[in-house]
């Protein structure tokens, strides 16, 4: 699955220049967005035959089912930014089983198949050690269409009131899924954000996982694929980020 995702993200490009309208931006993302999920749908399907096919993570049919979010950060794409990358999550009865990010512009494929461990480009992953906040690199975004989730714009810009007087710095670096594994590797030490978001975040959350990241809400419970907060951190940062978020309650 990794040789099909990282062959498909050769032809991507962007347009010769960033959209002028919302009408231009849907334009420009479906002549990019369309033609790779159809070749997304037909590599897929040959691979695994049985396997049905959606877009997002609502109403799935049991047994096996690929979700693809063909680009994940496609509004930095279509201004003409490296911050994007490809998303494929092999979910099986409602559970991720197998997650495969890629990134063109850092040439590296975050992986994960449940049980087995994460890896990127093939070595092994694991959180940052860090035990304390003062040194903790967050970042933080929001789901596409934020406005259509009612109090999420709000409960996000509380929790970053909170956050920002914690930790060392606050970014956000484009793709949801990318910035969950890279706490998963390390480079960041925590990832939060409010609104639902499942087909961003459920094959990250699979490579957080594996790789020994700890993945809550932001009020501590298991994250699934319809709770309404997520919450990635190291091992030793999750108590101390939630009770950082429930200042912002």
């Amino acid at each position: 699955m990794i040789d099909i995702v990282e062959t498909l993200a050769g032809g991507v490009r962007a347009p010769a220049r960033p959209p002028a309208s919302f009408e231009e931006l849907a334009a420009a993302f479906s002549a990019i967005d369309d033609p790779l999920a159809a070749g997304f749908r037909a590599a897929l399907t040959e691979l695994r035959p049985g396997a049905a096919w959606a877009d997002e993570f609502d109403d799935l049919p049991g047994g096996e089912v690929w979700v693809v979010d063909a680009l994940d950060g496609a509004v930095q794409l279509l201004q003409g930014l490296p911050q994007y990358c490809l998303t494929v999550t092999l979910v099986r009865d409602g559970e991720p089983e197998l997650a495969v990010l890629h990134s063109p512009w850092l040439g590296e494929t975050y992986a994960a198949l449940r049980g087995e461990g994460a890896r990127r480009n093939g070595e092994r992953i694991e959180p940052s050690r860090k035990k304390s906040l003062d040194a903790a690199v967050a970042a933080t975004s929001q789901p596409p269409f934020v406005g259509k989730q009612p109090g999420v714009a709000e409960a996000a810009g509380r929790s970053l009131t909170a956050v920002l007087g914690e930790v060392a710095a606050v970014r956000n670096l484009g793709p949801t899924s990318w910035q969950v594994a890279d706490v998963a590797a390390g480079r960041l030490d925590l990832f939060w954000q409010y609104g639902r978001d499942a087909t961003n975040l459920a094959g990250a959350a699979l490579i957080a996982r594996e790789a020994g990241a700890v993945v809550t809400t932001a009020g501590g419970a298991p994250w699934t694929p319809s709770a309404g907060s997520f919450v990635a951190t190291a091992p030793a940062l999750h108590a101390l980020v939630l009770d950082a978020l429930g200042q912002a309650e």
